[in-house]
């Protein structure tokens, strides 16, 4: 088949506290992230969220170590996953396409060209599929194919989830285990697993099956377990005033201890590396949380990084995708149903459906533009002397 590349997709972080900023305006300009009826606004809503988010970030890196591991761990897990093909008598070249960071996505894929590669697998590290993730990171695979007609003799197929995995289950589920079994009372222990949240209007609206996604691998991560140990999924990390999945992490983490609930063993389902949702959000803001609601056998299950097992599972899974018909790009949101890209569907009036979600939209780029008012002191009010 040619010479064999692997791309592994991720988030990407800032190496440095000096990156926090550029990073954060990347994130925020990206529309699978803020999505708005309006393109234009993107740009200037980005660098306004990033530089107000800029300071408080650093803080948060600071207490990581200044910057975040994600890239290093992304790099060693590809080394691991090459040196696991090369055992099981496939050779693979592999590539990192960060969204938000270097290495950027339009850098792998520049390595690639100039590899010659003629047969790519593309893996996102995201297990379950969400709008904001894999999908955005396909949104712009999509641009890229179609702007380099160079790319279109490249013989590629996408992997667009993969949380049922045999070994990648099987790799939790063992983590989870040596975790409880390091408490007093294993069996009494409750299973937090806490899942990157997204706003309630992706699984509504937009059809992102990210929910049922993380639902069912919660489901079967326990059934490979095969524990009697109760659990619970609930989400961290929302951002704005909008509705995101519920139940919130911290609230349910509240809750648990109100019913008693004493020795917590904290699962970072939607994570397969360590980062500043696991390092600090969970391992910082959430312990003191659970601590102070009077749970102090406070434990966090590892993020999966390079263990023998996930890797192999990743192994596997490319494995499998070389013999299997190719999954392209345009085929992705067929399969997973109903799922709207960016830009979002068009307006009309009346009372439909499209009209509410417009109009609420219309209403939230309003309530922006008076904050963004009040905090700076310019703006339209300000000119016509209603505020001063």
């Amino acid at each position: 088949m040619g010479r064999v590349g692997v791309l592994l997709l991720n988030l990407g972080g800032p190496d440095k506290l000096e990156d926090v900023g550029p990073f954060l305006y990347n994130l925020f300009s990206d529309p699978e992230i803020i999505r708005l009826p309006f393109p234009w606004l993107q740009k200037p809503l980005a660098w306004f969220i990033a530089s107000r988010r800029t300071g408080k970030s650093q803080e948060n890196y600071k207490k990581i170590g200044g910057g975040s591991p994600l890239k290093r761990i992304t790099e060693a897990q590809g080394e691991a996953l090459r040196e696991e093909l090369k055992v099981m008598g496939e050779e693979a070249n592999i590539y990192i396409g960060m969204r938000y960071w270097h290495p950027f996505t339009e850098e792998a894929i520049a390595s690639i060209k100039r590899d010659d590669i003629e047969q790519l697998v593309i893996l996102p590290l995201y297990p379950q599929f969400s709008i904001s993730t894999s999908g955005s990171s396909f949104r712009l695979l999509d641009k890229i194919w179609q702007e380099d007609t160079t790319l279109q003799s490249l013989e590629y197929t996408i992997i667009p989830s993969w949380y049922k995995q045999p070994g990648y289950l099987q790799a939790m589920a063992r983590l989870i285990a040596q975790e409880l079994d390091q408490l007093p009372n294993p069996e009494s222990a409750h299973v937090f697993f806490s899942a990157h949240g997204v706003p309630k209007s992706y699984v509504e609206e937009a059809g992102d099956p990210y929910q049922q996604e993380i639902e069912e691998c919660t489901y079967l991560i326990m059934q490979t377990l095969n524990r009697s140990n109760s659990y619970t999924l609930a989400y961290q990390s929302r951002v704005g005033p909008v509705e995101w999945l519920q139940p919130y992490t911290e609230d349910a983490i509240a809750e648990l201890a109100n019913k008693g609930v004493k020795e917590l063993v904290v699962v970072p389902i939607s994570f397969v590396s360590e980062h500043i949702e696991t390092l600090e959000e969970i391992d910082i803001e959430y312990r003191e949380i659970a601590e102070e609601a009077g749970i102090h056998n406070f434990r966090r299950v590892p993020a999966l990084n390079t263990d023998s097992g996930f890797i192999r599972a990743l192994a596997d899974l490319v494995v499998e995708a070389k013999q299997t018909p190719s999954l392209k790009l345009s085929q992705v949101y067929q399969m997973k149903k109903k799922v709207k890209i960016y830009p979002p569907e068009r307006w009309e009036w009346g009372i439909t459906t499209s009209a509410e979600v417009w109009n609420g939209r219309i209403a939230m780029l309003g309530f922006i533009a008076l904050l963004m008012e009040l905090i700076t002191g310019h703006g339209l009010l300000h000119l016509i002397g209603i505020l001063h």
